[in-house]
């Protein structure tokens, strides 16, 4: 039996936005597309999955749907589906979110505590609609990164397009300004040099997908400002998290909540394995 790709609907226009580009995903990979309204109360639930039905089957006729309504609160109900799923897939903003907020809250709990990829679909209509033929993939010195490339490559490979991989570094803070601090060049000299961080990170994905155009860019700057900028030109941003130890959820750190809230494009958070 085929894991579906499951998109939380709440009747808000995010959320049908979050329908259209799961549909198109769905029918890229071959997968059933679930829909999945959650709340404590509803009485519009059928109004609700009844309008995001319509927009599925108009944006990929042939993908196989489903749908189901919950009665928990959105994020557990969400979390719970996740554990049998190809990826959760949520608008950036949903109903009743307050004026400002640049995240939904369900959205960004959801991120937090998934066992399988969330997808936070965000951004105008041409970054949304796989219009630039980009994946972005953000590369960390260490582990951390390896299923979150791997995620990239097999989309980068479903669309037909190309992955740049992103690996950020900065001389570390106060290098040139703490007497007592060994030289900044010897600290650096105990780190692989970060071109070598992007090839050792890529190696075994880059062999299996080996049709995948790959652009590496290592950028000395903030993550956070080398993924935000890289993302202006893409159709998808993936970034890496590692599981809390002794918790449980995911370490949702400074730069992934910077690309959560303002990448002008989908963002993928997908979990160490």
């Amino acid at each position: 039996m085929t894991i579906p790709l499951v998109v939380g609907v709440d009747g808000s226009e995010a959320s049908l936005e979050a329908v259209d580009w799961a549909a198109d995903e769905a029918y890229r990979h071959e997968l059933p597309l679930h829909l999945l309204h959650a709340a404590a109360r509803s009485r519009e639930a059928s109004d609700v999955l009844g309008a995001a039905s319509e927009r599925a089957r108009a944006g990929a006729p042939t993908v196989r749907l489903s749908s189901e309504v919950l009665h928990d609160d959105a994020a557990s109900a969400l979390v719970d589906k996740g554990r049998n799923a190809f990826a959760l897939v949520l608008g950036s903003r949903g109903i009743g979110g307050l004026a400002g907020m640049l995240l939904g809250s369900v959205s960004l709990a959801v991120a937090a505590r998934a066992d399988c990829p969330v997808v936070v679909v965000r951004g105008a209509a041409e970054h949304r609609g796989a219009e630039f033929g980009d994946v972005v993939v953000g590369v960390e010195d260490g582990e951390g990164s390896g299923t979150a490339v791997h995620f990239a490559f097999r989309e980068a490979h479903a669309r037909g397009c190309r992955l740049v991989a992103v690996h950020a570094w900065n001389t570390p803070f106060g290098a040139f300004t703490t007497p007592q601090a060994p030289p900044w060049y010897a600290l650096e000299a105990h780190r692989r040099p970060p071109a070598q961080v992007l090839d050792d990170a890529l190696r075994g994905a880059a062999e299996r997908y080996g049709d995948v155009p790959v652009s590496r860019r290592v950028i000395e700057d903030p993550a956070r400002q080398a993924l935000l900028e890289a993302a202006s030109g893409a159709d998808l941003l993936v970034v890496g998290a590692r599981r809390r130890q002794g918790h449980l959820g995911l370490q949702l750190g400074l730069i992934n909540h910077a690309v959560l809230h303002h990448a002008p494009c989908p963002v993928v958070v997908v979990p160490q394995i």
